[in-house]
């Protein structure tokens, strides 16, 4: 008996999966493509945030990459140029402070670019807990 409560869960959880792709890909068809551009926070080297570009192409494109502050000012400008490009960028707070900046990726191939924002925000916590021990 357990054995099919077990079976009709994960026949279940399977349906469940379907719907979500099926929903995912109808989206997908009404003109909004997903993006497979990704900038993530990987850590901080010597106090110092460092970030991962990873743009997952299976053709050879060339990347334009810019990073500029709130005002515009352009920081970092590269060119990459390749498949499955990654890249680490380390952002010196020092000179920026905790201003946001605008991180800019655009393709050559499509001419299409696309915006990441890096808001910088530092808080410290300090929590207090009260535990009872019997």
């Amino acid at each position: 008996m357990k054995t099919t409560i077990k079976n009709y869960g994960i026949a279940a959880l399977f349906v469940a999966i379907s719907l979500v792709s099926a929903t995912a890909v109808k989206a997908n068809d009404e003109g909004k493509t997903a993006s497979t551009i990704e900038l993530r926070f990987i850590g901080n080297l010597e106090n110092q945030p460092v970030f991962q570009l990873n743009v997952p192409n299976a053709e050879q494109d060339e990347f334009t990459i810019t990073f500029r502050d709130q005002y515009g000012n352009v920081l970092y400008a590269d060119r990459l140029k390749g498949a499955n490009i990654t890249k680490k960028f380390l952002l010196n707070t020092d000179e920026i402070g905790n201003d946001l900046v605008s991180v800019e990726v655009k393709t050559k191939k499509s001419g299409k670019s696309e915006v990441f924002k890096i808001n910088r925000n530092v808080s410290y916590v300090n929590e207090t807990v009260v535990k009872k021990i019997q």
